[in-house]
């Protein structure tokens, strides 16, 4: 393996659960310093109402300020958001994105909570995404919630979580991210899910999402490493936990995985110091402590 790709999902994934919203210029703010650090994949929103996730009100603006700021565009960053519909859609390309996430889950129980949908009618809707988008030139990313586990349902069947993928891959979208939206996911699971994923899922397409919630995400990120994968998942300072799943913490820290991967001679030409400042700025403005190992650590031997 020549390199990873980290796709940073704090503004989004890391906001959505936080108890404070920022304001538009700090969301903002945020996205730029995470810019600064050398990440190039940045999720900087969800169209979704802002009943559902408050938090996420206003991300027009947001992408529309990114979208023209000068510092962001000239270091290529691909800013993307999340869109549940057509009109999540439609609000997207007003904004001037060009790359947008739908999210299935692989449960129904889920997926009624989450999207109040059924698996079949969420798949639908994004298939419906799929095609608008890339008559528009756009990427599409295809999350597939509680891919490892549900919290209402609890084991989530193999085949049933490949189902998603594929009808989400035949639709159009560039890559599935397999998601475990509880952080339930072990080594051994995720091996053996990647190797059922042989055969059904192109390697290049697959990215891996994980929550930290029982420690164990740093060795499922191993895990997959081992097996291949190359794009993973983060939040800076290790924030986020899902509205629609209970009991699920933070996803894996920025600063967690770089410290892990560039051990490993990979991602270097991110600045994992640049991430832990953007944590520490992030605990000043949300009013906590980050749960990010290496940012705790970091500080400790600061004081």
């Amino acid at each position: 393996m020549s390199d990873v790709t980290v796709v940073e999902l704090g503004p989004r994934d890391g906001l959505q659960n936080e108890p404070r919203t920022l304001t538009t210029d700090q969301r903002v703010a945020f996205v730029r310093a995470l810019a600064a650090t050398g990440l190039r994949r940045i999720e900087a929103g969800a169209f979704v109402h802002p009943t559902r996730v408050p938090q996420m009100a206003g991300s027009d603006e947001v992408c529309r300020q990114l979208q023209k700021d000068e510092e962001v565009r000239s270091r290529g960053v691909h800013l993307s958001a999340l869109v549940p519909n057509l009109v999540g859609l439609d609000r997207a390309r007003a904004a001037g994105l060009a790359h947008v996430a739908v999210f299935p889950a692989a449960s129904e129980t889920f997926s009624r909570r989450n999207l109040n949908q059924s698996v079949e009618e969420a798949l639908g809707a994004a298939a419906e995404v799929c095609r608008e988008a890339r008559g528009h030139g756009m990427r599409v990313r295809g999350y597939v919630s509680t891919a490892f586990g549900c919290p209402y349902e609890g084991d989530v069947p193999v085949a049933a979580v490949l189902r998603v993928a594929e009808a989400l891959l035949a639709a159009g979208v560039d890559e599935v991210a397999l998601s475990d939206t509880i952080g339930i996911a072990h080594p051994g699971q995720v091996r053996a899910m990647l190797d059922a994923a042989r055969g059904h899922l192109p390697l290049r397409a697959i990215a891996l999402h994980f929550h930290d919630t029982r420690g164990t995400a740093l060795a499922n990120v191993l895990a997959a490493l081992d097996r291949g994968v190359a794009t993973f998942d983060a939040c800076a300072g290790g924030l986020g936990g899902c509205p629609f799943a209970p009991g699920a913490s933070g996803n894996l820290a920025t600063e967690d995985l770089l410290y892990l991967l560039q051990g490993l001679g990979l991602a270097r030409d991110i600045r994992l110091a640049g991430v832990l400042d953007v944590s520490e700025w992030l605990a000043t403005v949300l009013g906590h402590p980050m749960p990010s190992r290496v940012a705790q650590a970091t500080r400790a031997r600061a004081r």
